[in-house]
């Protein structure tokens, strides 16, 4: 049995080159003749510089999704992705099919049964290649609002059901020119320490476009990733300079000036707090558009790969089935409510137990019993009547109340108001 393939979720912000990171990385494994399954997850775009094999515009239309439910375009994009996650359970069908030609994936769990539904469009899959060697590797292309995926209902169960029986990893995709300035830098940082612990998945911070770069170099990026005394130089530098926060032509605000403001000492903070994020994080810098760190990116991706099997995976399988534990405690609990509401008969038999221990604080409360007693008891006395013979019914009944008049006259006996002897009586309270 092969290795299960790697699943590659590219995230990014909108230009940071994710679908140029996509085609680059695409047509590298072509070229090693190891073909990846392509999947495209965003419904608006237009062109994609690579072959789909699961496409979602193939399934759902974003423009009449739009029209259709008067959205606007993030909801247009929401909309569709939720439409298309509806068959989420088609969609791990085909790639298990390709995964595993051969015979059924090496899995202890599957979250696809939660998601499984028949009220959308099934997504369609292009045709198969001839041969049937198994793929390695899926690459995931997102939409570039990458709130839409990553925070979304649907991008967390299409990440839950392909970790559910993939390894998984996130690509965040970074403009490493635009990232140049601390602010922006720090910016991209805590969105991925976000993604991470949204997402529950291992993450690998990818600068693109390096060759953009002033002499290609990028190695400033891992130097303030590693060395906080660099980066606090580099946010010196920009608020001497004024450049700090965007600010242009020399001028500094009075938030970003001298080194005091308030921004200048929370990027400081902020660096001393992921120094651990750092630590755990895999960097690498490629070129989308020469594909320099091509190869050193997929490295990374086979060390995060074991990394999932080895960290991720247990994690993965606990949650599942403490998911499983309790949806099965709760299916109980709503089954034992059901018989117990249908439990007629011994509710009124607990009923009338504890009736029989209530003692009667005041002296209407001893006639309103008394009364209910002689309801309850003529009640007894007509479904005795259908039951048992006639006879025997009017000796119990008689013996009934030949005991109830005996106790009454014994407290009239003692010139007593009867109320209030039954009172006395019924409280034990007659010494």
């Amino acid at each position: 049995m092969s290795k299960p393939p790697v699943a590659i979720v590219c995230v990014g912000m909108a230009g940071s080159g994710k679908t140029t990171f996509m085609q680059r990385i695409n047509s590298y494994l072509y070229g090693q003749k190891d073909p990846p399954y392509v999947m495209n997850l965003d419904p608006a775009v237009r062109s994609v510089p690579f072959d789909s094999n699961i496409d979602i515009r193939d399934s759902v239309n974003y423009k009449e999704v739009m029209k259709q439910y008067n959205l606007g375009p993030n909801g247009g994009i929401l909309t569709s992705l939720n439409l298309f996650t509806t068959k989420i359970d088609q969609i791990l069908s085909l790639l298990e099919k390709r995964a595993f030609p051969d015979g059924p994936p090496p899995t202890s769990f599957t979250a696809t049964s939660a998601y499984s539904s028949s009220s959308a469009a099934t997504p369609a899959s292009s045709s198969s290649p001839s041969n049937t060697k198994p793929i390695s590797r899926i690459l995931i292309d997102t939409p570039g609002q990458i709130e839409v995926f990553v925070w979304s209902a649907s991008g967390d169960i299409l990440l839950s059901s392909l970790a559910s029986t993939f390894p998984t990893v996130i690509a965040y995709i970074v403009d490493t020119p635009r990232s140049s300035s601390t602010s922006t830098f720090m910016s991209n940082m805590l969105y991925a320490i976000s993604i991470l612990y949204k997402t529950k998945l291992p993450l690998i911070l990818v600068f693109n476009k390096t060759d953009a770069c002033k002499d290609g170099d990028w190695s400033w990026a891992e130097k303030w990733m590693t060395d906080f005394e660099a980066f606090q130089a580099a946010l010196q530098q920009e608020q001497e300079s004024g450049s700090f926060g965007g600010a242009e032509g020399g001028e500094t605000s009075t938030a970003y000036g001298g080194g005091s403001g308030y921004m200048g000492s929370l990027l400081n903070s902020m660096s001393l707090v992921l120094e651990e994020f750092y630590r755990h994080l895999k960097v690498c810098g490629v070129s989308a558009m020469t594909g320099d760190g091509i190869k050193e990116f997929f490295e990374v991706v086979e060390e995060k790969r074991e990394e999932f099997e080895k960290d991720y995976r247990p994690e993965l399988e606990k949650r599942w089935k403490e998911r499983e534990q309790a949806k099965e405690e709760r299916r109980e609990k709503e089954l034992g409510r059901l018989m117990k509401d249908m439990d007629v008969g011994g509710n009124k038999q607990k009923a009338a137990g504890t009736r029989k221990k209530y003692e009667p604080e005041t002296v209407s409360d001893v006639e309103d019993e008394e009364d209910d007693e002689d309801r309850m008891m003529g009640a007894d006395e007509d479904v005795d009547d259908e039951i048992v013979d006639d006879e025997d019914d009017d000796d119990e009944g008689l013996k009934a109340r030949y005991e109830r008049a005996l106790h009454e006259g014994r407290g009239n006996q003692e010139g007593d108001d009867m109320s209030f002897a039954r009172y006395v009586a019924a409280a034990n309270l007659n010494r």
